[in-house]
């Protein structure tokens, strides 16, 4: 167990985990370059990436981008986020890279391989 200090001044105790960044081969990492990319997926903009070093600072106004396999034992329910986010929740932040063709099927599968290997 590791304790945390938080900011209001209460401890709380939480597993120890090792993180690692996934090895990422072929679309993966094509789909980790439109991820980060600012001009495209954006991803960073509102997603921290925790298991990854290289993800550098990321905003918080979207859920982590860990343990996707879990979260998502489905891998196309969150294809589905990816394609248009407004479909399961009108009120998302979340662009529909998509439905609006931010980006194509092809890069959305990409990003899909990457982020479902955190």
């Amino acid at each position: 167990m590791v304790k945390i200090r938080t900011l209001s001044g209460c401890t709380a105790c939480i597993a120890a985990v090792t993180l690692s960044a996934p090895l990422l081969a072929g679309e993966a990492e094509s789909g980790k370059a439109i991820a980060y990319d600012s001009r495209r997926g954006d991803c960073l903009a509102c997603h921290a990436m925790p298991t990854l070093p290289d993800a550098g600072p990321a905003g918080n106004s979207g859920p982590p981008l860990i343990a996707m396999t879990a979260r998502f034992p489905d891998k196309q329910a969150l294809r589905a986020k990816l394609w248009d986010a407004t479909a399961s929740n009108p009120d998302t932040m979340m662009p529909p890279y998509g439905k609006h063709k931010v980006l194509t099927a092809d890069e959305i599968d990409k990003v899909l391989d990457f982020i479902y290997g955190l």
